[in-house]
């Protein structure tokens, strides 16, 4: 081997521990920082969309819900005699444990007080709710702890963590001294205390057996009336609480979509948690840092030994071996972190491939000190690699695009376009051809937005708008503090294709020519393919309409100056592309819109 050779080798290896030092320490800040912490949570939430439901016969829920106030025409609260009448009912079926899901801190009648304490005395198997406990762990259910001794009954706290969004995914073994609502229950249920080893320091995973009505559940009403059959009852755990919206005790979980699911079935899912052992757990922190070292280490080592086309197929390939991965693992159990080795593995790719670019330009300046046919070498293997940076970007963005159920196609298009509109801004050919490469990455961070709201066909709610937008941030976070030209370009259109020229735009806010005109020649190009493009809930725009629309956000979203050299440059290259595919210009039957604007949906991003 040549002295130039092994020179080269080297140059390669050192270029490759670095790209993989800077991928893995990213992924492994990023981890314990929890800076995608909502993200990784979305992601456990798909996990639970993908399994499927499984329904449960040990745990009855008794709802209190828009048929009981119907049929008993009662306002609440309840009278506590009615409550009273409730687990008379309950215990006469012979239910195995009694959960009521019911604040009863504050005294009322006493009559009625007497009558809950007297019917939950002769239940003796009842835990009570209470979300108000002091620093000892006392509390005030049944007028305090020596009622609730004698009346044998337990009081048990219903107080869950809520992650942003409002998602309840845990519960906890303990809040303020006090044994929460499940945990009080499965301990009086089965007479073992649960273990708590099996939690977590954030609380334990609730394993949501499936979307609300998963569990069997009958209306109140239908309790206290007698028209539930005790045999249904009999045996099975019961827990009582509210379901009917107007009482506020119904919350998202990562089972229940758009439904919201109410307190009481989230608790008999806590419950049947802790009675089947805590199935669901997170793996040990070692597990996720060697997920994010081993991915964070695959392409920037791998471009050492294997040919540039080879490692375009195995980025692809790492990444979906990886997401069946954690599906199998979360099917027998386990929870492996997903967002931050995949992050790394995207970080590991841009790096490794910008270091060997790097690397590479070394070889052929050295070369050039050599034979002719070393330089000739170098020179050729120095453009493959340029090509497959291009080329991988393209297969990044196109993995996100897909996301999105878009093409390559629309890659390109945009391309086209923004290479054409530099150019008329004034750009140099090589700055107009970088402007063109980075485009493809424009909407990268899509790849961090959930499923659920990134295919969601009707409109958005204001907390997936505001999900939704953090797109921008996420791809330029991915795409930032890189060396390679490229990857700084695109993570400037990244951030800021959505910015508007009136500063009325996100994330930033940018207004005039605080936003780089990548991301202005970018925003403009966008919208035109958009507009021009059939998607499944729309047609194509004709170029009228288009161009009108775009015409109209000069000064408002656009800049004037490249809008103006855009509408000079536009049909030219439509009449091109047309007739390159051999059609023609015509506007799609039956539509035509009304006002033009620059979203033909308001859930566009």
């Amino acid at each position: 081997m040549s002295a130039v050779r092994r020179t080269a080798i080297a140059g390669r290896r050192l270029g490759a521990v670095v790209a993989a030092v800077i991928a893995v320490g990213c992924g492994c800040l990023a981890y314990f920082t929890d800076t995608w912490g909502p993200w990784e949570g979305d992601s456990v939430d798909l996990r639970f969309a993908l399994r499927h439901t499984a329904f449960s016969n040990d745990i009855v829920v008794i709802a209190i819900d828009d048929a009981t106030f119907s049929k008993l025409e009662v306002q609440w609260p309840f009278p506590r005699s009615l409550h009273a009448a409730a687990i008379d009912k309950l215990r006469r079926a012979h239910v195995k444990q009694i959960a009521y899901d019911v604040q009863f801190t504050e005294p009322t009648k006493l009559s009625e007080d007497l009558a809950l304490f007297r019917a939950v005395r002769r239940a003796r198997n009842v835990v009570l709710a209470t979300t108000e406990v002091d620093d000892h762990g006392r509390t005030n259910v049944l007028g305090g702890d020596a009622n609730l001794a004698r009346a044998h009954a337990q009081a048990a706290a219903t107080n869950v963590p809520i992650e942003r969004g409002g998602v309840i995914r845990r519960v906890p073994y303990r809040e303020a001294g006090l044994e929460t609502f499940a945990v009080a229950t499965s301990r009086l249920a089965t007479g073992t205390t649960p273990s708590q080893s099996l939690f977590e320091p954030d609380g334990a995973w609730i394993d949501y057996r499936g979307p609300p009505g998963t569990f069997k559940t009958f209306p109140f009403a239908d309790l206290v009336t007698g028209v539930i059959s005790p045999e249904l009852l009999r045996g099975k755990v019961v827990v009582v609480g509210a379901s009917a919206p107007t009482l506020q005790d119904v919350h998202p979980t990562p089972v229940s979509g758009e439904d919201p699911m109410s307190g009481a079935e989230i608790q008999a899912n806590a419950i049947w948690t802790i009675l089947h052992g805590v199935r669901l757990r997170s793996v040990p922190v070692w597990i996720d840092l060697l997920a994010i070292i081993l991915l964070g280490l695959a392409a920037p080592l791998a471009s050492v030994h294997l040919r540039a086309r080879y490692l375009v197929l195995l980025v692809p390939c790492l990444a979906v071996g990886y997401c069946l991965l954690t599906k199998a693992l979360f099917d027998s159990g386990w929870i492996l972190v997903f967002t931050y080795p995949i992050a790394a593995l995207i970080v590991g790719t841009v790096t490794g491939i910008s270091s060997r670019l790097l690397t590479e330009s070394e070889e052929r300046h050295r070369v050039t000190r050599d034979k002719d046919l070393l330089e000739r070498e170098v020179r050729r293997r120095t453009a493959e690699l340029r090509a497959t940076q291009v080329e991988v970007v393209r297969r990044l963005a196109q993995a996100a695009e897909s996301r999105d159920r878009e093409t390559g196609e629309h890659i390109e298009r945009i391309g086209r376009l923004c290479y054409q509109l530099a150019l008329e801004s004034g750009m140099r050919v090589e700055q107009a051809e970088l402007v063109r490469d980075a485009s493809a990455l424009h909407d990268l961070g899509k790849i961090g937005i959930p499923d659920a709201i990134l295919h969601k066909p009707g409109e958005f709610t204001a907390e997936e708008r505001a999900i939704m937008n953090t797109h921008t941030t996420l791809g330029g976070d991915i795409l930032s503090n890189s060396g390679s030209r490229l990857v700084q370009t695109a993570e400037r259109i990244a951030r800021t294709h959505h910015e508007r020229w009136d500063g009325s735009g996100y994330p930033a806010g940018l207004q005039g020519e605080q936003i780089p005109i990548e991301g202005r020649i970018c925003a403009i190009c966008d919208v035109f393919d958009a507009l021009m493009s059939e998607r499944p809930y729309k047609p194509a725009w004709s170029m009228e309409a288009v161009l009108a629309t775009i015409r109209a956000q000069s000064g408002k979203s656009f800049d004037p100056r490249l809008v103006e050299l855009f509408l000079r440059v536009a049909p030219k290259m439509e009449r091109t592309r047309l007739r390159k595919a051999r059609l023609s210009p015509m506007r799609p039957v039956g539509f035509e819109p009304t006002t033009p604007g620059l979203k033909v949906r308001s859930s566009d991003p």
